[in-house]
């Protein structure tokens, strides 16, 4: 039977819970954030869609999920964002500042981030493992539906239950988002792109997603399982059949006053040939140098990257890193020159490019790691796979 416990807000405000099933103290739980960016309302329409259906089918609850919605006054607006981008906002410097501050000195995303934080910190306090969190988003480009992942292996084999492509690495090029806090607290955490802005399918697409991550979860055990089937095969539809892992190779920045305009007709995962005009930035035209595959082309006013490229991660390769992980290889990169851990929690290492002039990305990838330059001279290698809490999802049937 549905559980009594359900709560699903019906007001006229932006409440920040969309909606919230469970009022058990033990897990599974489950975190789904819409419109962290205030123009992207797939996600919050999806939630509300989930929590509505949730009231008629006859389903066991066997956890908790929370319904959050991200951006309120860039929502209300219908923008990315008032003053900055919520999404680059999660590093545990910027947290600690955010949270020491007076409100009446925060900005709007201040705000927003303080009170996300305090609502999720409490839920994690006050309940049992395993914790889930998923961020739910649209591009302003067309697309397939797609996860981006940080490379752990948690992530890995939970994103690989779900038939759509999978991206790595977007990190390494990103300051902030959510899912790498989440990431840095070891927890399982999947951003989902469910389509473009405008489109009714991304709406659609993320209500699948949903419905799957509930059923794979544990938090919801349908008596009816055809249609976990459904929205399977709905999903797998929409990607065209593409379950590949991709890795980012290249973000096209830009700054607050550029002007850049996409050329239209682009969308992610699509070949394009070497010296393809692409966009113009500044009045400079901007071309590919090689044959690549185009991620997140940018077609709307706000935001920090212009494009990405991405290329697809041969199976050898993801099989070699599993290997490799579960050996602890990383351990041994210490006794090469020019390579030491950065401090007695051995989560990263600090590389002197000068002198370990062997260094190899692929490589440091390979093993979970991933680069931030400090200097011309040293780049800091952090390890998403020594943060991640494994042990809290070891009898989970999917790792």
């Amino acid at each position: 039977m549905l559980s009594k416990t359900i709560e699903v807000p019906r007001t006229k405000q932006l409440d920040r819970l969309i909606g919230k099933i469970g009022d058990k103290k033990e897990g599974p739980t489950v975190f789904f954030f819409g419109g962290i960016h205030g123009n992207e309302m797939a996600g919050v329409k999806a939630l509300d869609l989930v929590f509505e259906q949730l009231g008629t089918e006859t389903v066991s609850i066997q956890g908790n999920m929370l319904g959050i919605r991200g951006n309120l006054p860039a929502q209300i607006q219908g923008k990315r964002f008032i003053d900055q981008d919520l999404n680059r906002m999660w590093t545990k410097k910027n947290i600690a500042e955010i949270l020491s501050k007076q409100t009446s000195t925060q900005n709007a995303e201040e705000k927003e981030l303080f009170e996300i934080y305090q609502l999720v910190s409490n839920c994690v306090e006050t309940h049992s493992p395993p914790f889930y969190f998923i961020d739910l988003h649209t591009t302003s480009s067309k697309t397939l539906p797609f996860i981006t992942i940080n490379d752990a292996m948690i992530n890995r084999s939970f994103s690989s239950l779900f038939p759509v492509p999978i991206v790595l690495g977007i990190e390494e090029y990103l300051e902030g988002p959510l899912l790498s806090h989440m990431n840095q607290e070891g927890y399982v955490s999947l951003g989902f792109e469910s389509g473009q802005h405008v489109e009714e399918s991304a709406i659609d697409n993320a209500v699948a997603f949903i419905w799957l991550v509930l059923t794979y979860t544990g938090v919801v055990v349908p008596i009816d399982h055809s249609f976990k089937k459904v929205y399977f095969e709905q999903l797998k539809n929409a990607a065209q059949g593409i379950s590949d892992f991709y890795e980012v190779l290249h973000r096209h920045a830009l700054e607050e006053s550029d002007n850049f305009q996409m050329l239209p007709g682009f969308e992610s995962f699509k070949e394009i040939e070497k010296g393809t005009l692409l966009a113009r930035h500044n009045k400079k035209k901007i071309s590919t140098e090689k044959d690549s595959m185009l991620f997140m082309p940018l077609y709307q006013k706000q935001g920090e990257e212009g494009f990405f490229l991405i290329k697809q991660i041969p199976i050898w390769a993801l099989k070699l890193s599993k290997f490799l992980r579960r050996m602890r290889f990383d351990n041994f990169l210490t006794l090469l020159p020019g390579i030491r851990w950065k401090d007695s929690k051995k989560e990263s290492l600090e590389v002197n490019v000068k002198i370990a002039r062997f260094y190899a990305k692929a490589i440091f990838h390979l093993l979970g790691y991933r680069n931030h330059a400090i200097d011309k001279n040293h780049i800091i290698m952090q390890n998403r796979e020594r943060k991640a809490k494994n042990s809290m999802y070891t009898n989970e049937w999917w790792f």
